[in-house]
């Protein structure tokens, strides 16, 4: 009898043994009716057996430390702990998750290189289950699949060594047949974390290992479809279809196949199988079949013509209803195959990709499977909510990053529309990141060393069987940053030789181009907008994809809109893929049992590359978007609405699909309430361009007018409920108001709340200055303000009675960092601007404290009383400021900021005020851009109108406090109690940058997570001129791009009011 032996695990040759060939995902029934139930009801079919549920568990450190032995069968194991399968054992109370981006796991625990594995700390999970086979599979042939196990399983069944399999993403079938015993069995699993695979698996993720994929036995009928191969390809005119079959048989009898269209048969045929199949469909194309175990089947090959196929797309994703029967040779049916087919031609033309004879731009996103409850072992429910919100947010493609995903989820592309790169499981990022520049190759893996070769084409047909069903596939990857070389070629060559209906990808090629022609497409990561166009200027002979951009971590992807406005107008430039959909975060209670989204190194784990775990568009935790979602729909979506005061030009980017099979809506607001809303009928043809007459003239009387053109769902989706909006375009205007004496007064004057606020008046009385030797007093007829002389600004505003002012308004340079700016060390560029922000001061320390350069300006106007007062800032070289007061007899202060430049300080990351005010003073509402946080460089996808929330809700949930919930253009603001009290704020002839948050940004800078925040107890309101863009090219040194900084090369000027209400 063969014996496991361990040392096998570290030899990059050994990755399979006794392990069942891969094949197609398809699933088989007993019968129609069982058939139709698990259809409708979701149930199991009876030819599978799960083994999901409680199984016993030893946890070791290391194999040294496991319990040897454990597998015989006199051996009880029914006092081992109980575990949940499937699950990760580090989800599970064993062992620490532990997130490592590029480093390996173990550099500074053991040295050890490719072809050793870690032996002191290299936890063994040995799991046991006990199981009777059930009566309906008693007397057939029996196998076990393990849909996934990290990193490489060992199998027994009664204390025989069954076999042995890596490959922690696709699955992993034995046959238990020759094993089994009547009654109970002992089923025996041993998975180490760390195999000499684990060194083709560095993907940036958090390392876990386990059981986590479903886990069944499963039975097949005497006549069986191993393995299906269908493709459904139209010819070039579309007009007609290939439907080729191919199915790999055991056992004889006969087969009929039914395609139906919205229940309408479209080809129903019975054929028999044959007992040999053609010699060339029975030849295995690669030699590397052979290290499994071959499943000795037949195959037969079927082709029909479909005449005029409804096409399958993203847009409109139209699926077929395949149902396959087998018969034995009594004509007793053997099993039902139901299988959606899709009908699309994807292919290369004249160096564009194209689907359907069109061009395809990617609108996509990476997607790592996580879950913050169970890691890589994602729920249904998660899983269709992650899917849904996509569709809604107009992504149409998702990079499995960087290994294949469980099955469900192409299912479900299928289904929803949404193109996928499938990835093979490969990143080797660690093993060469710095040998690209010593240019030792020693240790680099794959590369172009024999040994791994094997490997690695086994996990590239794995993923290829199991998957090549699926029209949503329109792109096999072979990996991710794993270098170049000799061995990803041939992984290249393995899906090309298999599968020509579709391209092949591969980004390392940007590292090493010995074999160029690995990738179909010119795949690179985070290059700005500039170098794709230069590098096409000097090579187009391929199509050019990022398969990661814009990296949206914490706040981020700014000036994302410049590289979807390039797809526009660089043909050869196709798209890409956002870096990525989800935070990798997980739920801990922090020391006093409050939850919150844990992050690398919150676990004890060293080495951990800490928060770059989260780059995710959407929230760890309950997977809702985050602010950044507002962009990317806008960014993506396939209908541009290009508004002016009377028209529209609706440009349909859809490749398929007319604009009339959305609802149009146009609305008017005047000052950002909504005064009118009509339909437009529109038809635009797909790729095509139509101008529109607006159903209202243009206004005449006096105020802003926005004008929204908006497109939605006529009828509900699986993704979204009818008028869900999927597309929009706003224009803006002013209409002045008419002075009699024929000057033009500036359109602001009536952009406002209510009348009654923040005018003033003529008829207003002047206000009272009261001037003392440590204070100058403003008085009107419902408030009072303060100045102080010794504390140097603002220390009071009374309103109806009530103090308003909690701290002295300062001003404000300053931004807690985001992620991006960490990674481009702001911090450390602007770092004289937050010593500004924080120790700035009226005292000019160089002539004393309490000198006469000390005092305020004050000074009477004929409506108003000014009071300036000079800041001095501890920069080098020193600088100041200026902030001066104008107050009016309603309680209106205007407010203005100057500041001249000092040159070697450059320009700040934010110029404006800062106030505090009580935290009861808890509401938000603005005129301005919204509905989510705004900055100068991710503000498209916004829409101008009145918005409300709560103070706190403008906190994003980054997984790091940074800065967030900025408003951009905003016209007025106020900050109010549960009883509609508090201050109002109002632009002064240019819009404004608005923050109202429970936080300082030196308070949101100091903590590292949610939990180290304060308890709440101001309102901090940041008025600004502007806000640096928050930049996203990527996050470790990019910069925010030159035309969203602020220009400091002239005097800086900022003016706005504020007022009580």
């Amino acid at each position: 009898m063969k014996a496991f032996d361990y040392l096998l695990v570290k030899d990059p040759q050994y990755f399979c043994d006794n392990r069942m060939e891969a094949h197609s995902d398809h699933v088989y029934y007993r019968d129609g009716n069982e058939m139709q139930t698990a259809v409708q009801d979701g149930t199991e079919t009876s030819f599978r057996y799960s083994l999901n549920g409680l199984w016993k568990f030893h946890y070791a450190r290391n194999y040294k430390s496991a319990v040897q032995g454990f597998e015989k069968e006199d051996y009880c194991c029914y006092d081992w702990d109980d575990i949940h399968v499937p699950a990760h054992i580090q989800m599970e109370g064993y062992d620490a998750p532990q997130y490592a981006n590029v480093q390996y796991p173990w550099e500074g625990h053991e040295e050890i290189y490719p072809g050793q594995i870690p032996e002191r700390f290299n936890p063994v999970a040995s799991y046991v289950k006990y199981f009777t086979v059930p009566e309906h599979m008693k007397g057939k042939r029996l196998f076990i699949s393990f849909q996934g196990a990290e990193s490489g399983l060992a199998l027994w069944l009664n204390g025989a060594f069954v076999g042995y399999s890596e490959d922690s993403f696709t699955p992993s079938e034995f046959e238990l047949t020759d094993y089994l015993k009547d009654g109970q069995n002992k089923l025996a699993a041993q998975v180490f974390k760390w195999t000499s695979s684990s060194w083709c698996e560095d993907q940036d993720f958090f390392r876990f290992s386990g059981i986590y994929r479903d886990v069944y036995l499963y039975t097949v009928p005497d006549t069986h479809a191993y393995d299906l191969q269908i493709r459904a390809i139209p010819e070039e005119n579309l007009d007609v279809a290939d439907l080729e079959i191919k199915v790999k048989t055991w056992g004889k009898g006969s087969i009929v196949f039914r395609l139906e269209k919205d229940g309408e048969c479209v080809l129903e045929e019975k054929k028999s199988l044959t007992e040999a199949g053609n010699e060339e469909a029975n030849a295995e194309p690669f030699y590397y079949i052979q290290k499994t175990n071959s499943s000795k089947t037949v195959q037969n090959s079927f082709v029909w013509k479909i005449n005029n196929p409804k096409l399958w797309s993203a847009e409109d994703p139209q699926l077929y209803d395949l149902t396959i029967e087998l018969y034995d040779e009594a004509g007793t049916i053997q099993e039902m195959i139901p299988q959606k087919v899709g009908f699309r031609r994807f292919e290369m033309k004249n160096g564009i990709m194209t689907l359907n004879g069109k061009r395809i731009v990617f609108k996509g996103v990476n997607r790592h499977e996580f879950s913050s409850v169970s890691g890589r072992h994602v729920s249904e429910e998660e899983l269709r909510k992650d899917l849904r919100i996509m569709k809604q947010n107009n992504i149409n493609a998702i990079r499995t990053c960087h290994y294949p995903d469980t099955s469900l989820i192409y299912q479900l592309c299928d289904e929803y529309g949404i193109y996928m790169i499938d990835e093979t499981n490969l990143e080797s990022h660690g093993s060469w990141d710095v040998a690209e520049f010593t240019k030792d190759y020693t240790h680099v893996v794959p590369h172009n060393k024999p040994e791994w070769l094997d490997m690695m084409l086994d996990r590239a047909n794995s993923m290829y069987q199991r998957d090549k069903n699926h029209p949503a596939i329109l792109i096999w990857s072979c990996g991710n940053e794993s270098f170049g070389g000799k061995d990803i070629y041939e992984m290249s060559q393995l899906f090309r030789k298999n599968d020509p209906t579709r391209l092949v990808h591969y980004e390392g090629l940007f590292h090493d181009r010995s074999y160029n022609d690995t990738s179909d497409m010119e795949s690179q990561m985070y290059p700005s907008v500039e170098a794709i166009k230069e590098f096409l200027a000097k090579d187009d002979s391929k199509p050019f994809i990022c398969c990661e951009y814009t990296h949206a971590m914490g706040n981020s992807c700014g000036a994302m809109h410049k590289y979807t406005d390039l797809t526009d107008t660089e043909p050869k430039y196709q798209g890409g893929f956002i870096w990525d959909y989800i935070d990798q975060s997980i739920y801990k209670k922090d020391r006093y049992g409050k939850e919150f989204q844990a992050y690398g190194g919150d676990f004890g784990e060293r080495p951990t590359d800490y928060n770059f775990s989260g780059n995710g568009i959407a929230y760890g935790g309950d997977r809702e978007p985050s602010p950044k979602m507002q962009e990317v729909k806008f960014n993506y979506q396939n209908i541009t609405a290009e508004v002016t005061a009377d028209t529209v030009k609706v440009i349909n980017k859809n490749l398929f699909v007319n604009t009339n099979t959305f609802d149009c809506k146009v609305t008017l607001a005047k000052n950002g309430k909504v005064i009118r809303t009509e339909a437009l009928e529109t038809a635009v043809e797909p790729l095509s361009e139509e101008e529109y007459k607006l159903p209202f003239e243009k206004a005449e009387a006096a105020g802003e007018y926005t004008i929204t053109v908006s497109f939605h769902l006529k009828e509900e989706e699986i993704w979204a409920p009818a008028g869900h909006e999927i597309a929009f375009g706003q224009y803006v205007y002013q209409v002045k108001e008419d002075v009699p004496d024929g000057k033009s007064d500036s359109a602001e004057t009536v952009i406002t709340a209510e009348k009654d606020v923040c005018v003033s008046d003529a008829f207003v009385k002047k206000p009272q200055i009261i001037r003392s030797t440590h204070n100058i007093g403003v008085r009107g007829e419902h408030f009072e303000v303060m100045f102080s002389v010794l504390n140097g600004g603002l220390v009071s505003y009374k309103y109806a009675g009530k103090e308003m002012i909690e701290a002295i308004p300062k001003p404000n340079f300053w931004r807690a960092p985001t992620d991006n700016d960490c990674g481009n060390l702001m911090q450390m560029r602007y770092a004289q601007w937050k010593i500004a922000s924080m120790y700035l001061s009226h005292k000019e320390y160089r002539k004393g404290a309490y000198g006469p350069s000390n005092l305020p300006q004050a000074e009477e106007t004929d409506h108003s009383v000014k009071v300036t007062f000079t800041y001095l800032m501890p920069t080098t070289p020193a600088s100041e400021c200026q902030l001066t007061y104008e107050v009016f007899g309603d309680g209106k202060v205007k407010t203005t900021l100057t500041y001249d430049p000092v040159k070697e300080l450059g320009d700040m990351p934010e110029f404006g005020v800062i106030f505090k005010f009580n935290a009861d003073y808890n509401n938000v509402q603005w005129y301005g851009l919204g509905e989510a946080e705004t900055y100068a460089d991710r503000k498209k996808g916004a829409k101008l109108g009145i918005y409300q929330n709560k103070i706190v809700d403008n906190i994003a949930r980054y997984m790091v406090p940074q800065e967030c919930g900025a408003k951009e253009e905003v016209r007025w603001a106020k900050v109010t109690d549960r009883k509609g009290r508090g201050m109002y704020f109002e632009m002064d002839g240019e819009s404004m940058m608005f923050s109202a948050l429970p936080y300082t940004p030196h308070e949101m800078e100091n903590a590292m997570h949610p939990y180290e925040l304060p308890q709440i107890h101001y309102t901090v309101v940041r008025v600004a001129k502007g806000q640096m863009g928050i930049g996203g090219d990527d996050s470790w040194g990019a910069y925010t791009h030159q035309e969203y900084l602020l220009n400091a090369d002239g005097k800086m000027e900022f003016s706005f009011s504020f007022k009580g209400i």
